[in-house]
């Protein structure tokens, strides 16, 4: 069994800042490429940002400046840090690890069950 919890949701006024946590737990070789992604009510699910095991990041156009996605591999946990939050940012958002379970294992998706940002103007 492999779970991610996603934490740190929460309400915010605009302008503020929160930060998002994402632990893998359960029987995990190696994760690879992490993300957060967020759907906001009547939208489809979009991808917010991504880091590789090594570092790499990429962010949506939406959220450059002022989101910063980071890994912590020894905790297998992912981090979002959203600062100058704005209305639009409000959305569920959805941790994502491309994890192998075993070492001959093929890396699978796994999804966290959604952690709730509201942003107040």
């Amino acid at each position: 069994q492999v779970q991610l919890v996603e934490s740190g949701g929460g309400l915010v006024q605009a302008g503020g800042s929160l930060t998002l946590s994402c632990a893998a737990s359960g029987s995990i070789f190696r994760i690879n490429v992490m993300a957060w992604y967020r759907q906001a009510p009547g939208k489809q699910r979009e991808l917010v940002a991504t880091i590789t095991r090594g570092g790499n990041t990429n962010y949506a156009e939406s959220v450059k400046g002022r989101f910063t996605i980071s890994r912590d591999n020894g905790k297998n946990t992912v981090y979002l840090q959203m600062n100058s939050l704005k209305s639009e940012d409000t959305a569920a958002y959805y941790c994502n690890a491309a994890l192998a379970r075993v070492p001959w294992g093929n890396y699978d998706d796994y999804w966290g069950q959604g952690t709730q940002v509201t942003v107040s103007s």
